[in-house]
């Protein structure tokens, strides 16, 4: 069970971050427009963020403390890495990021000092964060904006293209979001031509082999796995993230099972040693794969890349 709770902090409570369609979803063609005033390096910025407040910046941050990897690296996809002096403890990508002052978290209660000291001019919040942290930066007297977790891959791209405004880097968030938009509509299209769909077993946290935790109706793995052209075999549980019994495992009988909790250990080798998983099918035709949580459990661009992999494991057939 620890390392289920270090999963999920380390993925920014991804049980919030839920991709609610289950079959491909529709992407915007067109950008969010923006006025041209805001487009202006020296332009006031006013914006709703994710707890429906109203900030305003006086013009582009240009010093940026980032309390979640997601958004350390939609920063650093953007071209606004440079801008950014502080990051939370879990932010590790790009490499380059880990070279930014590390200020700790989630909750940041021996950091504040440091951060006063860092003298952000805009402090980028997220889910993980809560908040009372947020009015505690306040009453300091720094500017918050809460980034709320997407619910579907076209929120993503929201969030990207409001990270741009408030960085003074909206043309190059427009460009991803483009560039990411015609990734997604690859996949759609390749996933299309195949009739089957693999079962896959999402293992988040093996601790108790007996009662493995995995992603259950509803949460974005869920989603992910259905779009990427496969089955979810946690469909059936109660809620999005749930123990599911070995027995149930076993009936389930998956054709894949992705290993999310490899960072801490977890190897084809061992889940092949688990008693009773010999009866599985993904176990008998060594169809046990490692993958990069990350990729799915942080909100930022690599959510993208986490979609590409999970279609090529599931469907290598199609990606050769």
């Amino acid at each position: 069970m620890k390392k289920f709770i270090q999963t999920i902090l380390a993925g920014l409570l991804v049980s919030s971050f839920l991709l609610t369609a289950c079959s491909p979803i529709a992407l915007s063609s067109t950008p969010t427009a923006l006025p041209e005033a805001t487009r202006q390096s020296n332009a006031a910025i006013s914006l709703e963020d994710g707890l429906g407040r109203t900030v305003t910046l006086k013009q582009p941050a240009a010093r940026i403390i980032s309390l979640a990897p997601s958004n350390t690296e939609i920063l650093f996809a953007i071209g606004a890495g440079s801008q950014v002096v502080g990051r939370d403890s879990y932010s590790d990508f790009p490499i380059e990021a880990k070279s930014v002052q590390e200020i700790g978290g989630p909750s940041f209660g021996s950091s504040k000092e440091l951060i006063t000291k860092l003298q952000p001019d805009l402090i980028l919040a997220a889910d993980i964060n809560s908040p009372d942290l947020m009015a505690e930066f306040e009453k300091l007297g720094m500017t918050v904006f809460y980034l709320k977790n997407p619910k579907d891959i076209s929120g993503l791209f929201a969030n990207i293209e409001t990270v741009g405004q408030l960085t003074g880097h909206y043309d190059e968030a427009v460009s991803l979001v483009e560039t990411l938009k015609n990734r997604v509509s690859y996949v759609d299209s390749t996933v299309k031509k195949s009739n089957s769909k693999p079962k896959v077993f999402y293992e988040v946290d093996g601790s108790d082999p007996a009662k493995p935790w995995t992603t259950g109706p509803g949460s974005f793995m869920d989603t992910m796995i259905k779009q990427a052209g496969g089955i979810n075999a946690g469909e059936t549980l109660p809620m999005e993230w749930a123990q599911i019994s070995q027995e149930e495992l076993i009936i389930q009988n998956p054709d894949i099972i992705l290993l999310g909790d490899a960072k801490f250990g977890v190897t084809a080798e061992t889940v092949k040693q688990r008693a009773g998983w010999d009866a599985i099918k993904a176990v008998k035709d060594n169809k046990i794969i490692v993958f990069d949580d990350d990729l799915v459990s942080r909100p930022g661009p690599r959510l993208v890349d986490g979609l590409e992999a999970l279609a090529k494991t599931i469907h290598p057939e199609l990606f050769q």
